[in-house]
């Protein structure tokens, strides 16, 4: 798609293992008018432990509370691979989005709006789970409010925006993994890159999102840390928290 923003990619994260996601995602792209490049999906089930590269895991543990799941770490080093590969193409923006998405009519004219919008931003998440406390900073011409949350995480990196600057830090400064890939996009304040986020989501999941690729629940609740051994992710927590404030007011 070519806007005054530029050229302006869409790339789709899917598992060799899920062709009818791809078939789902790939028809709806059709009848909205856009082209979609397929990124294979990783497959962190079939990746041992001690064969993780860019993983500090002490680290995972401490800050989270828990043992990074295999799916984590494979979704992780999908959207490594989708910003490799943006970098890698003449697009000067991308857009980046998990298969389980529900694509709109409007979705890129709406995404390239809001570009024009916050010329500054490197990434805008285009889809969150939660959406407090959003410090709005400007309004595109299809009327999305942009901005900062105060409140976090917010949970999910199903789509975003991505500039080219933005996905050259992102692969330099996000290529230790400490935080799950959502929190990671969201951490402004340590990455350097320039992040926003829309107030109401542009596009929504799709019911092919009813059955996680990445983990279960109860598969998150077996990891978590107990009692005091969590004391200091708590402590950790309160302290992002502060630093999330600070940026959305930076």
């Amino acid at each position: 798609m070519t806007t005054s923003q530029g050229l302006i990619g869409a790339y789709v994260i899917n598992l060799d293992s899920s062709s009818r996601r791809w078939a789902e995602v790939s028809s709806q792209a059709t009848t909205a008018g856009i082209h979609l490049d397929r990124i294979p999906g990783v497959d962190g089930t079939s990746i041992p432990p001690a064969q993780r590269s860019g993983f500090n895991e002490k680290e995972f543990v401490r800050q989270n509370g828990r043992q990074m799941l295999p799916g984590e770490y494979g979704c992780y080093r999908a959207h490594m691979r989708a910003l490799e590969a943006f970098l890698s193409s003449n697009y000067e923006n991308a857009i980046i989005m998990e298969d389980d998405v529900e694509l709109r009519q409007d979705f890129t004219l709406r995404a390239a709006a809001i570009l024009k919008a916050v010329p500054s931003a490197e990434v805008v998440k285009l889809l969150n789970h939660r959406s407090k406390w959003c410090r709005t900073v400007a309004v595109s011409e299809y009327g999305d409010a942009v901005g900062r949350c105060l409140h976090g995480p917010q949970g999910s990196a199903a789509c975003y925006l991505v500039t080219r600057e933005g996905a050259r830090k992102l692969l330099k400064r996000a290529d230790n993994i400490e935080f799950p890939y959502d929190m990671t996009l969201e951490r402004g304040w340590e990455t350097g890159v320039s992040i926003y986020t829309v107030r109401q989501n542009i596009v929504e999941l799709s019911e092919r999102s009813a059955v996680s690729q990445i983990a279960s629940r109860a598969q998150y609740r077996a990891v978590k840390l107990r009692g005091p051994r969590k004391i200091g992710t708590h402590f950790l927590r309160l302290i992002e928290y502060a630093r999330r404030i600070r940026y959305a007011f930076s």
